[in-house]
């Protein structure tokens, strides 16, 4: 074979075949008679042997032809489907992304944003691994990971983020005492055994140094890493505790209540991706997806 095979060589051979006639072939390919008879006659010449002779006024495929057709619409249904899955991931309607995130947002918030952004994208699958702020950070430089969903992050040369703050409100069981506050500070939490984040986090340390200002010793009962966690437990009856107001939104209905908490302790959260990797349209839509997500509770 003097030159490699063309596409529009094998589709020229595949619609003869289905068309029957010369003619037929070019108006389905949507061209001249005689560029398809030039294709027919250079895929002739460079493979070796004829494609086709007449017979009483028809067309007839060669034998070597007839072998060759199914290998041929193979390659032909292949191209257009990576065709068509170019199409979606330039529209953003395929594609797999692998998102890491804290364990509450696993079982809280995200699969709202999640069920929204697969909605008109029948095509895209995901990957969702919650695990510490640490192991996310790991990943995420080892571009394991798309994006990744944690607070308490500060900065690295290998990781581009998103940062944004939200409101804390204190939860605490339907029916409390709080409930006839407007807003809640410190001094109304003196005698209230309180639930809170580990004491090494940035949000722990800020609580701390307010209650601390205000002469106001709060009493630990329970640390623990995850405010979804907090608010199980003050849905127990365990206690009270300050959380961000989008954890508290989803326990509205599941028997808590919340007021604002001030002096204000903004919860940071970040929205991590890997800076050494060209990072896809469809990651940096869903990033945008759930950047919006968080507006209403921005601080």
């Amino acid at each position: 074979m003097s030159e490699p095979v063309r596409l529009r060589q094998l589709e020229a051979l595949n619609a003869l075949s289905t068309s029957g006639s010369v003619t037929k072939a070019a108006e389905q390919l949507g061209v001249s008679q005689p560029a398809v008879s030039r294709l027919l006659s250079d895929l002739s010449r460079d493979f070796g042997f004829p494609l086709y002779q007449r017979r009483d006024g028809r067309i007839h495929l060669t034998q070597e032809a007839n072998f060759l057709l199914p290998e041929i619409r193979r390659v032909l249904d292949s191209m257009a489907y990576i065709t068509e899955a170019g199409r979606n991931l330039t529209q953003r309607k395929a594609g797999h992304l692998r998102i890491a995130c804290l364990p509450g947002f696993a079982t809280s918030h995200l699969p709202r944003v999640v069920s929204g952004f697969l909605e008109n994208r029948p095509g895209v699958t995901l990957t969702i691994e919650p695990d510490r702020p640490e192991r996310i950070l790991e990943w995420i430089i080892g571009q394991q990971y798309d994006c990744g969903i944690t607070d308490g992050f500060d900065e690295h040369p290998a990781i581009e983020s998103q940062s944004v703050e939200l409101r804390t409100v204190c939860v605490f069981p339907t029916g409390h005492r709080l409930a006839a506050k407007s807003t809640i500070g410190p001094e109304d939490l003196q005698n209230e055994s309180i639930i809170h984040p580990r004491r090494d986090s940035d949000f722990s340390r800020a609580l701390n140094d307010i209650f601390v200002s205000q002469g106001v010793t709060m009493q630990s009962v329970i640390e623990i890493r995850q405010f979804t966690g907090a608010c199980e437990l003050v849905r127990q009856g365990t206690g009270v505790a300050v959380v961000s107001e989008l954890d508290a939104t989803s326990y509205l209905d599941r028997g808590l209540d919340f007021r604002p908490f001030e002096p204000a302790v903004p919860h940071r959260l970040s929205i991590l991706r890997p800076i050494h990797r060209q990072t896809s349209l469809l990651t940096l839509e869903f990033i945008s997806a759930f950047a919006e997500s968080l507006k209403p509770y921005h601080h």
